[in-house]
């Protein structure tokens, strides 16, 4: 079933195989919001995933154990189909990055760094894309690790636990800002869109995931199309911060992720996201997307985070 939703959501061809955790379907019709009630989907409470909700039925036993396992299988399945020899390469070519860009020499450079013929380039069918798709992989699987070692964020309240998390991801880009437009540039690319649009998808929803997110039905698409609007508009201000240490996209950050619990501004930047993304990856979002936004706004009042 998970597979299923995913590929009709996201398209197919893509070569990342780790999966979204998709809301499971309810039994009953989906009831929107009253705008005449205070009552929030999503409220800026302590999320412990732990917790137990009066209001919802628990799932089995079973089924938890089987959601928890097929994660841990798809974490130790490699993100991408690359052979090891050509995983060695791009990990190799990451280093020449900063000075020689997301380009075919860097990969060139990265093979004789690891005593491989240059000619392996020849074996990645989108040479460039692969590289930043290589690297956007290996980010999450550092970003999973860092919270699975520890990472605090039970003192934090829900805004700020998603601030931190997007801020430990975006930092690891730092060291490529400068390129970093090329990356954008080769992920827009039509050929590239659908990957770059699924790992993008993965990310935020990882993301909710370790902050204790427990949506369900529409309430799942809302959240997670609203955080890639705001992981997006951050990276994007980031590349144009002349700040210390990125102090000033770090308050932006901050910012756009308060704002989120704004109703409006969230229905607005969740229209813009969908938009864009929608123009990439087909109608089929889209529609979806505008069903998401007339619930959204006859919830009224409510809170989108």
């Amino acid at each position: 079933m998970y597979r299923t939703a995913a590929k009709r959501l996201l398209g197919t061809g893509l070569t990342t195989t780790r999966l979204l955790r998709l809301p499971k379907p309810r039994p009953t019709l989906i009831i929107p919001y009253s705008s005449h009630t205070s009552e929030s989907p999503i409220s800026n409470q302590s999320l412990n995933p732990n917790q137990s909700n009066p209001t919802a039925a628990s799932p089995p036993s079973t089924a938890r154990e089987e959601e928890g396992h097929r994660r841990d299988e798809s974490m130790r399945k490699p993100r991408a189909e690359f052979q090891e020899e050509q995983a060695r390469v791009l990990a190799a070519s990451l280093r020449h990055v900063a000075r020689l860009g997301w380009t075919e020499e860097a990969m060139i450079a990265g093979s004789r760094d690891v005593g491989v013929s240059p000619s392996i380039v020849g074996s990645f069918s989108r040479k460039e894309a692969a590289l930043v798709e290589y690297f956007m992989d290996e980010c999450l699987q550092l970003l999973i690790d860092r919270v699975d070692s520890g990472l605090d964020l039970q003192n934090l309240i829900p805004s700020e636990r998603v601030s931190k998390l997007v801020r430990i991801r975006l930092e690891m880009q730092i060291p490529y800002m400068s390129k970093w437009p090329q990356a954008l540039s080769i992920q827009a690319h039509p050929v590239n869109v659908p990957t770059s649009f699924k790992q993008r998808a993965m990310l935020v929803d990882e993301i909710w995931h370790s902050v204790g997110d427990g949506a369900s039905d529409l309430d799942w698409y809302v959240k997670r199309t609203v955080l890639g609007g705001v992981y997006s508009t951050t990276e994007i201000y980031m590349l144009t911060d002349d700040s210390p240490e990125y102090r000033d996209t770090w308050a932006f950050l901050d910012d756009r992720v308060k704002d989120a619990f704004d109703m409006k501004k969230s229905i607005q930047e969740a229209k813009y996201f969908a938009q864009d993304i929608g123009a990439g990856v087909g109608k089929s979002f889209q529609g979806l997307m505008n069903g998401v936004m007339q619930t959204m706004s006859r919830r009224g009042g409510s809170s989108a985070f």
